[in-house]
């Protein structure tokens, strides 16, 4: 089952596809553009993994001193830096390298503290799709996300769709993507990623305990390009969704 939370008529509705847009489970049915696209559920920590695959790593290589047999690099993000599909991102003025992510997300549905890899999967709620721009100008290094890099307000973008665990027969078998103004700028699959889903629990629910509605953001194969004020940006994932975000300047932030 796909599900959405969407802002309309002054109250926040849950949504499912419909073929001419989405229906809200009153029954109407509405366009994209007739609402306000929100995380499709209620997320608690949001946390982030760097360099996660080995096609990305390569791509990086020259500036690295890491390597796949190294811990997974994590981060925290906060609420703020989350935005819903269709809408818009703020390139800062002066920016020379800002670029998208194309991440699988993974949901966690119910408390996991010290779980291991073979009780993982238990613990999934489900998947959505994720667009985490990068301001690679204020790396102090390229493996080390700081905070003006990967925490901006609207930087992260979730949606449209919750997938539920249960209609994701495989998660490491899906092909990702990212198209900028319509031209495909990066493909990959989860299959490539350096530490599965289920690593990733195990090793996240030993240091802190995970909560339903916590995301974990997997990471993004190579293919990461500069995008610019104007750029539609698509991020799509098999059977996850296909999630839309613009990329405005300074001037609509009144900035």
């Amino acid at each position: 089952m796909k599900t959405a939370r969407v802002a309309f008529a002054g109250a926040i509705h849950t949504a499912h596809p419909h073929p001419t847009g989405l229906q809200l489970v009153d029954g109407r049915v509405l366009s994209e553009d007739q609402v306000v696209w929100l995380p499709p559920f209620e997320v608690g920590s949001v946390i982030a993994l760097g360099l996660n695959y080995a096609d990305h790593v390569k791509e990086l290589s020259k500036e690295l001193t890491i390597g796949s047999a190294d811990e997974p690099l994590v981060f925290l993000k906060s609420a703020g830096s989350l935005l819903g599909h269709r809408g818009v991102t703020r390139r800062p003025a002066g920016v020379a390298f800002m670029h998208h992510e194309c991440e699988l997300s993974v949901v966690i549905g119910k408390t996991a503290r010290r779980v291991s890899r073979e009780q993982a999967m238990d613990h999934v709620w489900g998947y959505t799709v994720c667009n985490d721009y990068a301001i690679r100008d204020h790396l102090e290094n390229w493996y080390r996300p700081n905070l003006r890099v990967k925490n901006r307000d609207g930087g992260t973008v979730l949606g449209p769709w919750f997938v539920d665990a249960s209609d994701v027969p495989d998660p490491h078998a899906l092909a990702l993507r990212t198209l900028v103004n319509g031209r495909v700028t990066q493909q990959g699959n989860t299959a490539q990623m350096i530490h599965d889903i289920p690593a990733l629990i195990a090793y996240l629910s030993d240091v802190m305990t995970l909560r339903a509605g916590d995301v974990i953001l997997t990471g993004t194969p190579d293919g990461v390009v500069n995008v610019d004020e104007g750029d539609e940006v698509v991020t799509e994932i098999d059977g996850i969704g296909r999630l839309v975000n613009h990329i405005v300047g300074d001037a609509v932030f009144g900035r």
